[in-house]
């Protein structure tokens, strides 16, 4: 199973409509893939093997971590 953790500023805004978002597109898919939020100060706690971020704040992680991020611009 692949775990996708989605991260914003506070892990209840943007992280959360993506999650929703992948969770259907998952769902219509019949993929084997866990989403999971995250808040950008303990994300890198949390294994996992993609972090979707908003671009904006995809510097804070940058050279942090070595999961591969996904940039997101439109919410």
């Amino acid at each position: 199973m692949i775990k996708i953790q989605t991260v914003c500023g506070f892990g209840i805004g943007s992280s959360m409509m993506l999650k929703i978002t992948l969770d259907t597109i998952i769902k219509e898919n019949n993929l084997d893939v866990e989403v999971v939020c995250g808040d950008i100060s303990s994300c890198l706690s949390v294994d996992c093997d993609y972090i979707f971020i908003s671009s904006s704040l995809a510097d804070t992680l940058e050279n942090r971590t070595s999961v591969p991020r996904v940039l997101i611009d439109n919410f």
